[in-house]
């Protein structure tokens, strides 16, 4: 990361590095940076949750050439304000059941929230008031979209890519909790694949069955091609015993989580049935 900073750009000016902090500790090379910092480079750090006494977060609230920035989830006030201003915008009023029906299927992140919102209003223009038949037509689950992602690297056996996602969905609003859950629906809808494979159906009419968008099939595919019924029926009970630790353990909640998920990638990687 130093010398990254201090790397000297080819047609000059000044520069900009962003990095995202994903689940390794690189706390040490946060505090070589800002010991030598480049006065032409800014770098930029996104992190997910941070506690008040992680390293990371610590080392840059002590140091005069850096700041931390906290960027807090929406609150579900937030959220009703969000779905307010955007219909008050697009000139249309909205039914208390259907704001009621919509703030749940928005997530922490504030600009998939808000296209989910802005779809919806572009679905109803010409009427005079958005009704929750709209909202059931259009909109999805943003917060389950947020972790599609890290829930298609595991179950895919790509250890690099689960750590990165997992980093992502924090960051992105998702709670240890959260994920854990949508983890354990993805794993008991894979093992209904997996059973109806073997008896006879082929992948591919399976994931159009279950709905599955065409943008996931191939992750969803090979964690399929990847894992017997046997492997998923096991890492069925890992996620459910993760997900007691973290009930049990809030504190530890998030790494217990992301334990989960890796040692799910591992056992994905192994082929074994």
């Amino acid at each position: 990361m130093v010398e990254e900073a201090n790397t000297i750009p080819l047609f000059g000016g000044r520069r900009a590095v962003w990095v995202k902090a994903g689940g390794r500790n690189f706390a040490p090379a946060v505090e070589a940076l800002v010991a030598s910092a480049s006065p032409d480079c800014r770098v930029i750090i996104e992190a997910g949750d941070l506690r008040r006494n992680a390293p990371l977060r610590a080392i840059c609230e002590r140091a005069k050439n850096a700041v931390a920035l906290p960027c807090y989830a929406d609150a579900e006030r937030d959220l009703v304000r969000l779905i307010d201003d955007e219909m008050r915008d697009a000139g249309l009023a909205i039914s208390s059941e259907a704001r009621a029906a919509l703030v749940p299927l928005l997530g922490g992140d504030r600009l998939a929230s808000r296209h989910e919102v802005r779809k919806l209003a572009l679905y109803a223009r010409g009427k005079e008031r958005v009704d929750i038949a709209d909202v059931e037509a259009v909109v999805a689950d943003a917060s389950a979209l947020a972790l599609d992602g890290v829930l298609d690297a595991a179950f895919a056996g790509n250890t690099n890519a689960t750590d990165a996602e997992f980093g992502k969905a924090r960051a992105g609003g998702s709670s240890p909790s959260a994920i854990l859950s949508a983890a354990q629906r993805h794993v008991a809808n894979l093992h209904k694949m997996r059973v109806a494979a073997d008896a006879g159906d082929s992948v591919e009419f399976l994931m159009k069955r279950s709905g599955i968008h065409f943008s996931r099939e191939k992750a969803v595919g090979e964690a399929l091609r990847r894992s017997s019924a046997q492997k998923l029926a096991r890492a069925m009970q890992q996620l459910a015993e993760a997900a007691f630790e973290a009930r049990r353990n809030a504190p530890l909640a998030e790494a217990i989580a992301q334990r989960a998920l890796l040692s799910v990638a591992m056992a994905a990687r192994r082929r074994e049935t």
